[in-house]
């Protein structure tokens, strides 16, 4: 059984000021076992990045200001130059249905040339809308310089807008869309997965409990001797060397099934929103917490001062802001937390201390720096 707590910000319980979100995964009696390919993935194999610079066209007047963008009206003149046609020299071109874009897709591991992929189309220019256009050509480029891919089709845009009398109302984005199998792959990328007597493992997380396990399992499964854990993040596997048996090999060891490892005890908090969330090996050691809140009001009331009967000339009517600024302290009472193992026990003691979850973002703080907090603390 796996728990997680969630404690969101800017709801209420009548036993506190923090919301619970429990997530139970139960299984039917007995904990359904991890498989190998959850915890680990085959070295070289993986997804490469492509990104390429094009043009989309057949806006309606939505594309980019040539003037404020000169480098869109240049590349379409570069991109009609390969089709013979030349401007004369001081021509004022500034089509408004062109937009500049930087194309970008993920070229899966094994991909064949011919074989399809999706791309997404992202304005680079002050363009106020992308939708209706069509992407012309555009390669597609790795980090080495190379063409993988070709992309070209018409865009979806999930997202509307109209203006009018100077007002406009936009839903959802508009300068972003994407085109499904607009993407067609040209080069093939290798993998080492063919190559060498071994296969290397890449765990998912640096743990050597679970290394370890992933070597007894494949062991047990195919022979003393074929799988050797060289460190927390890397098993070393030896592949018979036919191709076809190499990967009913993997195939085989990525389904062994393997005791599902415990988790690290972690408590992640997102210091933008005050959200917090801790895993079920997190644990509390006892520990007295005090917490007083400060309250800063700041009320603003505007007063008009206006010139005197026998006033200079040319004195006027002024308007000033009076400013009244109050500061109050709640007293915060001293609270005993009570050792707690479980995570329910840990939820119901850190919601007697009645705080806000920004609040709680500091009092976790000052409990793992107090050594009552067993759990490792991230802050994203």
């Amino acid at each position: 059984m796996n728990r997680f707590f969630f404690l969101a910000p800017g709801l209420s319980r009548p036993f506190g000021t923090l919301a619970l979100l429990l997530v139970l995964a139960l299984g039917t009696g007995v904990a359904q076992a991890t498989r190998i390919k959850d915890v680990a993935s085959v070295q070289g194999v993986r997804t490469n990045q492509l990104t390429g610079y094009g043009l989309v066209v057949g806006l309606d007047g939505t594309g980019d200001q040539s003037s404020q963008m000169p480098l869109t009206g240049q590349a379409l003149q570069n991109y009609l130059q390969q089709f013979g046609l030349t401007l004369p020299p001081g021509a004022n071109f500034q089509p408004r249905n062109v937009a500049a874009v930087l194309v970008t897709a993920q070229l899966p591991a094994f991909a064949r040339p011919g074989q399809s992929i999706d791309v997404t189309v992202s304005s680079v220019g002050n363009a106020r809308s992308l939708r209706g256009g069509t992407l012309i050509t555009t390669p597609l480029r790795g980090v080495d310089g190379e063409i993988y891919a070709l992309a070209q089709g018409n865009l979806l845009v999930g997202g509307a807008g109209a203006s009018a009398g100077g007002s406009s109302v936009t839903i959802n984005h508009l300068s972003v869309g994407r085109i499904p199998a607009g993407g067609q792959v040209e080069r093939t990328v290798p993998t080492p997965l063919l190559l060498g007597e071994t296969v290397d493992l890449n765990l998912n997380a640096s743990d050597f409990q679970t290394a370890r396990r992933v070597a007894q399992a494949i062991n047990a499964a195919k022979g003393e001797g074929v799988a050797q854990a060289l460190d927390g993040r890397l098993v070393r596997v030896r592949a018979p060397i036919d191709p076809n048996n190499r990967v009913a090999f993997l195939a085989d060891i990525e389904e062994l099934p393997l005791e599902r490892p415990r988790p690290s005890a972690r408590v992640i908090v997102n210091s933008r929103t005050g959200s917090v969330v801790m895993n079920q090996a997190v644990s509390l050691g006892e520990a007295a917490v005090a917490h007083g809140n400060l309250t800063v009001s700041i009320s603003s009331t505007p007063q008009v001062s206006q010139p005197g009967p026998f006033a200079p000339p040319g004195a006027q009517t002024v308007v000033t802001e009076r400013a009244d600024i109050q500061v109050s302290q709640d007293g915060g009472a001293l609270i005993q937390v009570e050792a707690s193992a479980q995570l329910s026990d840990v939820v119901r003691a850190l919601n007697a201390l009645g705080a806000t979850p920004q609040d709680l973002v500091a009092i976790l703080q000052a409990m793992h720096a107090a050594g009552s907090l067993k759990a490792e603390l991230e802050v994203i």
